[in-house]
């Protein structure tokens, strides 16, 4: 009987059974009934655990979640430590986050894995700057430790994975930063940190109060507040610094919403930080905010990333290929000559057009198919609208495509263009489901054509745009901002995105896995399809 490989809860649940037996076999004869005897209950989570740090000198709480299969082996587990933010502690993961579902989720593909979560307090998991609590060096010198003799663990860096939200987002980045040794998986979501410019304009009690205690500076204003231990501890310097091959060891997964009031542009910050320096990471940006509704979301791809690195094989540049359930036939594809210029449209009409006499919502794509064959990519992308219309997550639709060339449309031709199609097509009015969309190099036209047609329509949707530096907004418009974290010079989506913020208008914006290929294109579209219908239906 090993009771030396389990934890110390247990060994003493067990010892204790063992005397209880001893003291009964004396008193019971062979012919009495023993199933009185009650069996080891085995328990996944173990909430309350303790250790006494003499690095800390205190007790500090925390919790373990075991594999499900954990009591039926004898297998060793990776480890993941789970951080919680600021003001919550070691339950948040397990009754918030719901740890213990999304971990079985997808077991069989992921592998099982033992979650770790340590109370933090509000340390952001660092050494506080006078020495006074070294959070971080009872983490990776006694709580590890200590988690490798009481657990079966997998003791190697590569086995061990770190995951928080907010300030444990940040705690997920710096503790594998700094001690690559111990960890070699990071998965910051929704990071709370600062840059520095952000640092400097925060109101002084949040400064005083969440980041003066932690990082020095207190009763600081201006740039006095970016002190040599902030700077020590700040990703937008260290991950500045020349030598990148430090990092080359770890992984890197990044999520943050984009309803976020600040983070969002602190983490954008960082991924377009991260991107010009070539240092490998996945990016994401999803519908959201600061809570737990969008973390929760973000699980099963952190999960999937976690097991990844823990096999040591590279994550998927690219995500699966959409389904298409109704592909498009030829014959539903017109091309059309347009008369005042040499410029071929596409035009696709809904199943019913021709039998009723509906006005009806349009579509206009710019495509950019780059070297691609034109034909074969834009059944791809129509087929991808045709489907949707058809199963009912697209109102019906007049589509029209026009290809994106070294011709250049001016606001003159196209304007020509939706004359002619107003004569021959059953249009809706101006602003009324009417949608500009375009990819690559037709983002940037649709991108300055909704300036020149403010009143027309009423949503401008963007895939992988190929956007100039400074980018005009139209006010009081709704723009659709979707693009691949692989994508090139990922600031100039990012710049449009923070101006749709500062203007206040309607917006979504998305960073999604992928190439900039027409791929993503179709993934960037398939994911936009209920802002479409929205749009489309004038809501």
């Amino acid at each position: 009987m090993k009771i030396n490989s389990l934890p110390c809860h247990l060994l003493t649940l067990k010892l204790i059974t063992i005397v209880w037996v001893l003291g009964l076999s004396s008193a019971c004869t062979p012919d009495e009934d023993d199933s009185r005897i009650d069996p080891i209950i085995f328990s996944r989570l173990l909430e309350e655990e303790k250790v006494k740090s003499n690095i800390l000198k205190r007790e500090i709480n925390y919790a373990v979640l075991l594999p499900e299969n954990y009591n039926k082996t004898t297998d060793s587990f990776p480890v993941v430590y789970l951080l919680h933010g600021y003001g919550d502690n070691q339950s948040a993961w397990y009754k918030f986050g719901l740890i213990e579902y999304y971990s079985d989720l997808n077991a069989t593909q992921n592998g099982s894995m033992i979650f770790v979560m340590p109370q933090a307090f509000n340390t952001y998991y660092v050494n506080k700057y006078n020495g006074i609590y070294p959070y971080m060096d009872f983490l990776t010198s006694e709580l590890v430790p200590l988690i490798d003799s009481l657990f079966r663990t997998k003791k190697d860096k590569s086995q061990r994975a770190v995951m928080g939200y907010s300030m444990g987002g940040y705690g997920a980045l710096i503790l594998p930063v700094m001690n690559p040794e111990v960890f070699s998986v990071s998965v910051p979501l929704s990071m709370s940190f600062r840059t520095d410019e952000q640092y400097i304009v925060e109101s002084q009690t949040t400064f005083d109060n969440q980041w003066a205690s932690v990082f020095g500076g207190y009763g600081a204003v201006g740039t006095e507040r970016l002190t040599d231990y902030f700077l020590q501890h700040s990703p937008f310097h260290f991950f500045s610094d020349d030598d990148i091959l430090k990092y080359s060891s770890l992984k890197f997964f990044i999520d943050c919403g984009d309803d976020e009031e600040s983070l969002s542009i602190t983490n954008g910050e960082l991924h377009n930080l991260l991107k010009n320096k070539s240092i490998a990471h996945e990016y994401r940006v999803r519908n959201g905010g600061h809570s737990w509704d969008y973390w929760k979301k973000s699980l099963p791809e952190a999960l999937k990333f976690i097991s990844a690195g823990f096999l040591n094989v590279d994550y998927p540049q690219k995500p699966d290929p959409i389904l298409i359930e109704n592909p498009l036939t030829t014959d539903k594809y017109l091309l059309q000559e347009f008369s005042g210029e040499n410029i071929q449209l596409g035009i696709y009409k809904p199943q019913n057009y021709n039998t009723d006499t509906n006005l009806y919502p349009a579509i206009f794509i710019f495509h950019d198919y780059e070297n691609y064959s034109r034909s074969e990519n834009a059944l791809k992308l129509l087929s991808v609208l045709h489907d949707k219309m058809l199963n009912g997550k697209l109102p019906q639709s007049l589509i029209f495509e026009i290809p994106v060339t070294n011709q250049k449309i001016t606001a003159e031709v196209f304007s020509s263009i939706m004359q002619e199609i107003r004569m021959n097509y059953r249009l809706k009015p101006n602003f009324d489901g009417l949608i500009l969309m375009g990819n690559k190099r037709g983002g940037l036209l649709a991108s300055s054509l909704i300036l020149e047609f403010p009143a027309t329509f009423n949503g401008c949707f963007l895939f992988d745009a190929s956007l100039e530096q400074e980018v005009m907004v139209a006010p009081d418009q709704f723009y659709y901002v979707e693009v691949s974290d692989k994508a090139d010079m990922p600031e100039r989506n990012f710049n449009l995105y923070r101006k749709l913020r500062e203007n206040g208008n309607e917006y979504e914006y998305r960073v999604h896995q992928g190439t900039t290929d027409f791929e993503s294109t179709l993934f960037g579209i398939n994911e936009s399809v209920s802002y479409l219908s929205k749009k489309l239906k004038n809501l």
